[in-house]
C-alpha cells in the first residue's frame, strides 16, 4: 500500500537503463510539444468542449510508462509526463477516466502540481468512493488537502480509517484537523458502530482524535 516516492528526471535517469531513458527523452519531448503547440482536436482548459479523436502521442506514452520503465518507476514517469504537457483538465479527466488504477493513482499524486485550481475535485471525489486502497491513498494527498471543503474532508479521514490506508497518508492532517469538534463526534461515532458490531476499531483513529482536541487556554496573566 505504501506509494513508492516520486523521482525527479534528475533521479530516474541514475536509474534507469539506456533504452528506458532514451524512451523517457522521446516521452518528455513529446509532451512538450503537445504543450507548446496544443492540437486543435484536443481540447485544452480554454476550450473544455472541443471534440477530438486519437489520444495525443504523450498519452499513449503515459499508458504505457511501466512497460518502459519498469512499475516501480511508473508513478514518478507519468507524473513527470502531466507536468511537461502542462495537462489541463480535460486531459486529466480522459486520462483519469480511461485509466488503470495505476494511471489514475499517478493522475492524482499530479494534481497539486498542475495550475488547475479546485477543477480536478471531480477526480479525487471519484477516488475516494473507491474502495481501491491505492487511490484513497493518492486522494487525500496535498491536493486534497487544499481543496476539500471540511465536510468531503472529513468524510476523507473516515474513508481512510474504514479502508485501512494509513493516515500517515493524508496530506496536513494535524493541522486540517486541530481543534475540529465535528470531526471528534464522527470519529467517535464510528468507533461506537465498530465496538457494537463487535469489530475492531482501527488504531489511527485513535491517532486523529488527538489532534481534534482543542488548543489549551493560556490563562491571562496577572499585573
Amino acid at each position: 500500500m505504501p506509494m513508492t516516492p516520486l523521482l525527479t528526471r534528475k533521479e530516474l535517469d541514475a536509474q534507469l537503463g539506456g533504452a528506458a531513458r532514451a524512451w523517457l527523452d522521446e516521452a518528455l519531448a513529446e509532451a512538450e510539444h503537445a504543450a507548446e503547440h496544443p492540437d486543435p482536436e484536443h481540447p485544452d482548459p480554454e476550450h473544455p468542449n472541443a471534440t477530438h479523436t486519437a489520444a495525443p502521442p504523450w498519452e499513449l506514452r503515459y499508458a504505457a510508462a511501466g512497460r518502459y520503465c519498469g512499475l516501480d518507476h511508473a508513478d514518478s514517469v507519468r507524473v513527470l509526463l502531466l507536468l511537461e504537457a502542462r495537462a489541463g483538465l480535460p486531459a486529466l479527466t480522459r486520462i483519469y477516466e480511461q485509466g488503470t488504477a495505476a494511471e489514475r493513482r499517478a493522475v492524482l499524486r499530479a494534481l497539486h502540481r498542475l495550475d488547475i485550481g479546485s477543477a480536478a475535485l471531480p477526480l479525487v471525489e471519484d477516488a475516494l468512493r473507491t474502495n481501491d486502497t491505492r487511490l484513497v491513498a493518492a486522494a487525500v494527498g496535498p491536493y486534497a488537502a487544499a481543496h476539500l471543503d471540511a465536510h468531503q474532508w472529513r468524510h476523507a479521514i473516515l474513508k481512510c480509517l474504514f479502508t485501512g490506508v494509513p493516515v500517515d497518508c493524508v496530506d496536513a492532517l494535524a493541522g486540517r484537523s486541530r481543534g475540529d469538534a465535528e470531526l471528534a463526534r464522527m470519529l467517535g461515532d464510528f468507533a461506537a458502530e465498530r465496538t457494537a458490531a463487535g469489530r475492531n476499531v482501527p488504531a489511527d483513529l485513535a491517532h486523529v482524535l488527538g489532534f481534534t482536541a482543542p488548543a489549551p487556554t493560556v490563562p491571562p496573566e496577572e499585573s
